[in-house]
């Protein structure tokens, strides 16, 4: 297994856990204010990281930078107003999809040429991921075509993210990361007081959106990073298998029950992981 699979795992481990930790956060506080906490905290530790290890970036590398910024935001606001009108199993796996398709495009359109086990790999992993990202939960029969909506442009924002991420240049370090992050602060903010929502983070969310927000950060540094040693169709979808360890750690920490459905999905991504790697 090459080193480029290793770190969009890890990449997927990392976004995993920022999801896991920032879900229990916004049950105790505002969704808005994670997210904020969140991007504010991965933009200091990427500056911080950035400045320690300075790069060689370009005007190009902040532009992507920004792009991904907008990306993850949009990503962000729609999941999290298709999770707040009730329909989680429809919003959820469609962005998780959205997130992986865009990328394998993106990068056949590019010029990438992946081997034939490679390809049944990525396409194996579709019907995974949306088997994982499912919940159990009943959802509200109501509003479902809003929701699909939101799902759809949830999924293009993330894809957007992973594609504009893939394009920083190698010796760009991590300045242009923490552009990403404060760009993604600000829309926050810009949408959050739009939609007239709660914002301003009181001091109880600090520890759960810092620690969600440095994760986060750790998985985009580690999908960059994967992307210049593996094509980027490849690190879309393994990065996309993020909700599988979400769902691993809510069963782990909160007792949460795994279904049958989530249980298959684990089975077929790792089954698909298996044959990105072979191939």
């Amino acid at each position: 297994m090459n080193i480029g699979i290793l770190l969009a795992l890890a990449s997927a481990v990392a976004y995993g856990a920022s999801d896991f930790i920032g879900g229990v956060g916004s049950r105790r506080y505002s969704s808005w204010q994670v997210v904020l906490v969140g991007q504010g905290a991965g933009a200091i530790v990427m500056l911080v990281a950035g400045l320690t290890l300075p790069g060689s970036p370009i005007a190009l590398d902040f532009a992507w930078a920004l792009l991904a910024g907008v990306g993850s935001a949009t990503g962000s606001i729609f999941l999290y107003r298709g999770l707040a009108r009730g329909r989680m199993g429809l919003v959820a796996p469609i962005s998780a999809v959205g997130a992986a398709v865009l990328p394998v495009l993106a990068g056949a359109a590019f010029g990438e040429r992946p081997g034939w086990l490679v390809w049944i790999g990525m396409l194996v992993a579709l019907p995974g991921i949306w088997l994982v990202s499912r919940t159990t939960t009943s959802d509200r029969p109501t509003d479902a075509p809003g929701a699909l909506v939101d799902g759809i442009l949830a999924g293009l924002g993330f894809g957007v993210l992973f594609i504009a991420l893939a394009q920083i240049s190698d010796g760009a370090g991590l300045l242009p990361l923490a552009a990403n992050q404060l760009i993604g602060a600000l829309l926050t903010i810009l949408t959050a007081a739009g939609l007239k929502q709660a914002w301003r983070p009181s001091l109880g969310v600090l520890g759960w959106g810092s620690a969600s927000g440095v994760l986060g950060a750790l998985g985009t540094f580690a999908f960059m990073v994967a992307t210049g040693v593996t094509s980027l169709g490849i690190t879309g979808v393994l990065a996309s298998l993020y909700p599988a360890v979400t769902v691993l750690l809510a069963a782990g920490f909160l007792k949460e029950r795994v279904a049958i459905g989530q249980r298959a999905g684990i089975g077929i991504c790792t089954v698909a992981v298996a044959a990105m790697a072979l191939g």
